[in-house]
């Protein structure tokens, strides 16, 4: 037996995965363990994890795969600093970076006993170009990361023939998509790391009126890749990234005072949002969508392949992934359940199990049910703590041994319109609730965004919910037929089913779907199939099962997330605690 364990470590939304024999027995965020977003540290509760879930000990792993080599890609970072004399602060920074690298072992030692683990460096995009070939089931396929930075680069490809893969080329550093996408996303009032996806949302209610200057922000060059004009930004030439070991990263400015000079005032956290700053947002979703698709048909040119996968932070884009194959010669695009910076131990894991089995088959993601599970004890316990409370809040505990019963039983409460906090089977690896942590609703009310909002999520308005859709009946409720159990493409519902199902239908038209296979997850399948043949309907409103926190992981979680939010039914396995309302 031969066992690799993959880190993403030191860095956001840490994470860990362990390979045993070439096969992914289990991954999972350390975000869900500590309870803090974005958590960047060394991942020593998802290692424990990990480990449990194998019967395995820190003395049993073989090797530790690590995402990021600090020698990589030296010839240009030398000349780099040749060019820009970097800060002290920028110095003791990477100098810091890397005696936190340097002290994985150490971490890994005090795991256990007698760790034994060789430890293995993997380049930063390397890994996630590995990382999204797990996720295509084509024997061969492009494969392409596009994030902020790592290692010194931004973008890489290469190509994915069985378990090899290369890579052939990158952008480096400063230029980069997602330091564009990441800048006006700061611009536009939504600081926090990860906000990005807020841009998004809003991007639909606007038009694209600044794409013309935001093409001289973010400029394509004729061979398909891009840069940008560093007078709009400060990432090259100022320290605005420093992540912090046990808390959410934080992330100074990225742009400089010269793009508000070109685009007007930058809105500021809480201000009113305008409509100058919905076509604004269109405008950056549209010049994003124009530099990616560039870049994908100059490849696509070059190397004739018909298959794409993709991995990095802007492959959580899931609008223009949704686009690729309308837009480029792409007829196939794959993307894994973890594909930002989480995938990273991921694909780490499998570069150097690749190494180790040359030849070997390779592993193929068809499942993100990677995380722990919890059984009728565990959920037991947990009821019992918040007895009192529960007490308190006039809730009735019950129980369904037989699953169809139970699935009958909450279809019935959602097309009552009741709103269920969904707790099943192992933990969904990445940062999609994929019906296992899910909140779910009926998606044929108008109302229930506005509903999920009041009750529990108490986010912007303009932020869309998904559908989660049974995988045979995709066809006839989007204008895209296709595979997309992460949840990681947007696409159009049918015209005519719009109406239909308001509640997952954004602005434009469109569902962010997750599609949902018997064989992946039989209860929820189930469910949804019961919710059809009570509606007419074959989805589910499915959003992640939290309230401005890290997804649930453990069923004391949940419980506190219903006790404190305005949920109507809590499912832990085949526990159900119904809020009874006064008079009812």
């Amino acid at each position: 037996m031969t066992t690799v364990l993959g880190l993403n470590s030191f860095h956001p939304d840490a994470s860990a995965c362990l390979v045993v024999d070439g096969r992914l027995v289990a991954a999972a965020e350390e975000e869900r363990f500590r309870r803090i977003k974005h958590w960047a540290g060394f991942p020593r509760e998802a290692v424990g994890y990990c480990l449990r879930e194998a019967g395995l000990g820190i003395e049993d792993v073989d090797h530790v795969a690590v995402n990021r080599h600090p020698l990589a890609n030296l010839p240009r970072k030398l000349l780099f600093l040749v060019r820009h004399r970097p800060t002290g602060a920028q110095v003791l920074a990477r100098l810091r970076n890397r005696r936190r690298v340097a002290s994985i072992p150490g971490e890994l030692a005090a795991l256990a006993v007698g760790a034994r683990a060789r430890v293995h460096a993997v380049e930063h995009h390397r890994a996630h170009l590995v990382s999204a070939a797990l996720a295509s089931p084509a024997s061969r396929c492009l494969v392409v990361s596009v994030d902020q930075f790592g290692d010194f680069a931004s973008t890489a490809w290469g190509v994915a023939d069985g378990a090899r893969v290369s890579v052939d080329a990158r952008v480096s550093f400063p230029h980069s998509l997602g330091t564009f996408y990441s800048a006006l996303t700061q611009f536009l009032g939504f600081p926090s790391y990860g906000d990005e996806y807020k841009v998004m949302g809003l991007a639909p209610r606007g038009e694209p009126t600044y794409l013309e200057a935001l093409r001289r922000v973010l400029r394509s060059r004729p061979d398909g890749t891009f840069e940008l004009d560093l007078r709009y930004f400060r990432h090259h030439r100022e320290l605005v990234y420093q992540p912090a070991a046990g808390e959410a990263p934080q992330v100074a400015d990225l742009f400089s005072p010269e793009l508000e000079r070109l685009l007007g005032p930058r809105r500021r956290r809480g201000e009113p949002l305008e409509r100058r700053h919905e076509d604004l947002a269109r405008s950056v979703q549209a010049r994003y969508e124009e530099a990616l698709f560039a870049l994908l048909c100059a490849l696509h040119t070059r190397y004739r392949l018909d298959a794409l996968a993709l991995a990095g932070g802007c492959a959580m884009n899931s609008v223009a992934n949704g686009k690729v194959t309308r837009e480029t010669p792409f007829r196939r695009v794959d993307v894994q359940a973890a594909a930002g910076d989480a995938g990273g131990a991921l694909g780490a894991a499998f570069d150097v199990w690749a190494r180790l089995a040359p030849g070997g088959a390779r592993y193929l993601m068809t499942s993100a049910y990677l995380g722990p599970a919890f059984g009728a004890a565990e959920v037991a316990a947990a009821l019992a703590e918040r007895a009192a409370d529960l007490e308190r809040s006039g809730c009735a505990v019950s129980t369904i041994a037989d699953e169809g019963a139970l699935c009958e039983a909450v279809a019935a409460a959602l097309a009552e319109g009741q709103v269920i906090g969904w707790f099943q089977g192992r933990m969904e690896w990445g940062p999609r609730a994929l019906g296992n942590r899910s909140i779910l609703g009926d998606p044929r009310r108008a109302d229930m965004k506005d509903i999920l909002n009041s009750k529990i999520k108490r986010r912007e308005s303009f932020r869309p919910f998904a559908p989660s859709v049974l995988r045979e009946a995709t066809a006839a409720w989007f204008e895209v037929e296709a595979d997309v159990p992460f949840m990681m493409h947007v696409f159009p519902v049918r015209s005519d089913r719009r109406p239909l199902v308001p509640a997952v239908t954004h602005v434009d038209g469109s569902g962010r779907l997750q599609t949902v296979r018997r064989e992946d997850n039989p209860r929820y399948h189930r469910l949804i199939q019961a919710f059809a043949e009570r509606t007419g309907v074959p989805m589910v409103l499915n959003t992640s099962f939290n309230e401005n926190e890290p997804i649930v992981c453990r069923p004391a979680e949940a419980v506190d997330c219903f006790l404190r939010t305005d949920m109507d039914l809590l499912v832990l396995g085949d526990t159900l605690v119904a809020r009874r309302r006064l008079g009812g």
